[in-house]
C-alpha cells in the first residue's frame, strides 16, 4: 500500500523514515485557521483534518495518508510559527523558565476511513538568557517551528529541563501512537 505524508516538515519526514516506512511526500498549501472557541487539544486535530481534506482530491484509493499539525500552548495562549525573528525571540522569552504544552493533531486516512487523534507533551525550559536566545536565532529555521524552537536543536539540548510525554510529539509526530493506528490498517514497518 502506498503511504503519503501530507507535510512539508523535514522532522516529520525524518521520523516517519525512522519508523521504517517508505512513503511519498505531498502537500497542498492551505491557510491554517485557528478556531479559538475549541478546546486546546482539538485545534491541531482540526488543522490536521483540513490539511488531509485539501490533499484528498489528489490521492489514489489504495493509499494511506497522514497529515499533522503541532502547536505550542503556554497557558491558553497559542504559540504557532513565528512571523519573524523578533516574534521568535518574544516566544522564547515566554518559554524561558516556564512549562508549556506541545499538542500534535494527526489525521490518518485509509480505505475510506479516517482516524484523528492527538498527543500532548509537557516541556519545561530552564531560564534562558537573552544572549542564549539570540545565539539560537542566528538563522531563520525557527520560522517553520511552532513555539520558535526545535527540541532536537541546540536550544533544546541546553535549555530543556524536563519533558513529560512523547519526545517525538515535540518534534511534530507522535510516532508510537501513529504506529498503533497504522498497524490497525494492516501496515507493518520494514526495518
Amino acid at each position: 500500500m502506498k503511504i503519503i505524508l501530507a507535510s512539508k516538515s523535514p522532522r516529520r519526514v525524518e521520523l516517519l523514515s525512522q519508523m521504517g516506512f517508505a512513503f511519498e511526500q505531498r502537500t497542498v498549501e492551505i491557510p491554517e485557521t485557528i478556531d479559538y472557541a475549541l478546546p486546546l487539544e482539538q485545534i491541531p486535530m482540526v488543522i490536521a483534518e483540513q490539511k488531509l481534506d485539501a490533499i484528498m482530491p489528489y490521492i489514489e484509493q489504495d493509499t494511506l495518508v497522514i497529515s499533522a499539525d503541532t502547536l505550542v500552548f503556554i497557558g491558553q495562549e497559542i504559540l504557532g510559527k513565528p512571523r519573524d525573528l523578533d516574534e521568535a525571540f518574544q516566544m522564547l522569552r515566554k518559554l524561558s523558565n516556564n512549562t508549556h504544552t506541545v499538542i500534535t493533531g494527526v489525521c490518518v486516512w485509509c480505505k475510506g476511513k479516517k482516524v484523528t487523534f492527538f498527543d500532548q507533551t509537557e516541556v519545561r525550559f530552564s531560564e534562558l538568557t537573552d544572549y542564549e536566545i539570540m545565539t539560537y536565532l542566528t538563522d531563520d529555521k525557527v520560522l517553520d517551528r511552532a513555539g520558535a524552537y526545535g527540541v532536537q536543536d541546540w536550544i533544546g539540548t541546553v535549555g530543556i529541563a524536563s519533558i513529560h510525554g512523547s519526545y517525538t510529539n515535540v518534534m511534530g509526530l507522535p510516532t508510537q501512537k501513529l504506529y498503533e493506528v497504522m498497524r490497525r490498517f494492516g501496515l507493518q514497518a520494514d526495518v
